[in-house]
């Protein structure tokens, strides 16, 4: 997306600290509706198929409690359970986000230029020991060719040949351009 040798822009780590207290507080004070977020975030970023399944269950768990909170009677225990769990399922959701994503920070590569990363290099070719030449394993197989010279190539400059017109014309203009300025120094 940046191109060879561009790096993407770092976050700053206010903006990662940021990130990660409201990734953290989402499902709780959201009262659990919201667990699912800080799950996927540790699934995209992992990319495990465990991480994947626990963030799509989080899903219908924090629905269908939400759902039982609503339908039964204030009196009823089962509210009181099924509350308990979407609270819990936000809480442990975003611990598990924060303890991922700090470890994460901490064994990531350092990004952009400022942390040392280098440009794109091409890849070389291997070097070969004791001073002797690289192999060329197609040298035998074709032929050597030459390509034609672009231009005809120019003679040496001769030691007795005058300057060119042109040059000479630059000079004499030159030098009536500071006759003209010594004259109208003095006006100013």
């Amino acid at each position: 997306m940046y191109g060879h040798g561009a790096a993407p822009p770092t976050r700053s780590s206010g903006t990662v600290i940021t990130l990660r207290v409201l990734f953290a507080i989402a499902g709780f004070l959201s009262c659990g509706l919201l667990a699912c977020l800080p799950l996927f975030r540790v699934a995209v970023l992992r990319g495990k198929a465990a991480d994947w399944l626990l963030a799509w269950i989080s899903l219908p768990v924090s629905i269908g409690g939400l759902a039982v909170v609503g339908s039964v009677p204030e009196s009823d225990h089962r509210g009181d359970l099924a509350l308990t769990v979407i609270l819990l399922l936000g809480a442990l959701s975003g611990a598990y986000f924060v303890v991922f994503d700090i470890g994460h920070h901490r064994t990531a590569p350092p990004m952009g230029p400022a942390q040392g990363t280098t440009a794109y290099m091409p890849p070389q070719p291997p070097q070969q020991g004791y001073g002797y030449p690289p192999a060329q394993p197609y040298a035998a197989t074709q032929p050597a060719r030459t390509p034609p010279p672009p231009y005809a190539p120019t003679p040496p400059p001769q030691p007795g040949r005058p300057a060119p017109a042109r040059i000479d014309q630059v000079r004499a203009e030159l030098d009536e351009l500071s006759d003209y300025l010594r004259k109208h120094e003095g006006e100013r």
